[in-house]
């Protein structure tokens, strides 16, 4: 009898120093931040969703989240996580994966890490796979239950990403990148990285600046980035400063600064009058009256280079910017609505209106000197 309770109070003590050591594990390698997030709410709530549109409906999705060190990136997944796993269908079906560049050095050993975290390694056995995409597919396929709606989802998350990234022919990213774009089971991939790899540099700062002023559509930001990354080779494998320059001047290569070189010299002040309106009120709509009266503000001051158009002339340069769609109306203009307060935005950004003016031929000097000048008019 002694015997059996001395094995029994072995056992809980064995029991017992394996929850500790489980509990000081998650203490020093999970640092769950506990309170309020400060400043990164916004970042919370958009992958809080998107990793819901994945848990709860199935849907497939891909993020970056980048900051330097100890900015809360692995702060700010952890409580997203933690309110995940408080949704009992989350709880009971997601499957995590975490991988670090630092550990899973290459994609063969990322692989092995894969199926040992989905604890397929009795599934997988001895099977022999052509490609590694085949070895991974074949893991996923393991895990489906029936349709894409009742398929456990998948979250990798994938810290120092940068590093998945040198690996040989990124044969991991693409495929876990395909996978989450096709039909097959839910997954979502969560990157995390410290390096930010231009966005320090002036120049690339102002040339993103520039974009976003120009447009707040991620289209053009993608456009950006991808005329960037096409110049990407073995030779040259990092996206520099230089590159992104030459992809902005591709981008703005289009038709529309090339319709700035038949304008009129009137439709040239104008566009210059929105320039001017665009940088004082940092990109907010304006109305063609404002137009018109920063056009007469530069016409007393440079009398006598520039005629006084009178204002039903000037309205009619105007439609015709509208018409060539150099500018656009915010909104659908009503019925009853005013020509001379409906509200306007300018398609052409600062660059695009200065080169255009360096090819304009004949553009008197005055024209271009207000173009260039300080806002101490206004």
């Amino acid at each position: 009898m002694s015997k059996r309770k001395s094995k029994e109070s072995s056992s809980a003590n064995g029991e017992c120093i394996s929850q500790v050591q489980r509990i000081l594990r998650e203490r020093f390698c999970h640092c769950y931040a506990a309170g309020k997030l400060f400043g990164i709410e916004h970042q919370y709530r958009h992958l809080l969703e998107l990793l819901k549109r994945t848990t709860v409906h199935g849907e497939s999705n891909s993020a970056l989240i980048i900051g330097p060190r100890g900015s809360g990136k692995t702060m700010l997944l952890n409580h997203v996580l933690k309110e995940l796993m408080e949704i009992k269908q989350v709880r009971e079906n997601l499957l995590e994966v975490h991988l670090n560049g630092l550990l899973q050095t290459n994609d063969k050993v990322a692989l092995k890490e894969i199926t040992r975290q989905l604890h397929l390694e009795n599934v997988v056995g001895d099977k022999v796979f052509g490609s590694f995409a085949e070895n991974l597919a074949f893991l996923l396929e393991a895990l489906r239950k029936g349709d894409r709606t009742s398929s456990c989802p998948v979250l990798f998350i994938l810290d120092e990403f940068d590093l998945f990234v040198h690996h040989k022919n990124q044969t991991l990213l693409y495929n876990l990148f395909d996978i989450s774009q096709s039909a097959q089971t839910p997954v979502t991939v969560i990157g995390l990285t410290c390096r930010q790899h231009l966005s320090e540099d002036k120049t690339v700062q102002d040339m993103l600046q520039s974009l976003f002023h120009y447009s707040k559509d991620l289209r053009s930001l993608h456009l950006l980035l991808m005329l960037a990354l096409s110049n990407v080779t073995v030779h040259h494998p990092l996206i520099t400063a230089s590159d992104l320059h030459e992809a902005s001047k591709q981008y703005r290569m289009d038709s529309k600064a090339n319709i700035v070189h038949g304008l009129s010299v009137l439709e040239i002040c104008l566009i210059i009058a929105m320039k001017h309106l665009n940088d004082v009120y940092e990109g907010e709509p304006f109305n063609f009256q404002m137009v018109y009266n920063e056009f007469q503000k530069f016409i007393q001051r440079k009398a006598h280079c520039m005629y006084n158009f009178e204002k039903p002339v000037v309205m009619k340069a105007f439609e015709h910017l509208l018409q060539l769609e150099l500018v656009k109306p915010i909104e659908k203009p009503s019925v009853r609505a005013q020509r001379e307060y409906l509200l306007m935005k300018l398609l052409l950004d600062n660059n695009q209106i200065m080169d255009a003016l360096q090819a304009y031929p004949n553009c008197p000097t005055d024209v271009k000197q207000w173009a260039t000048s300080s806002l101490s008019w206004l």
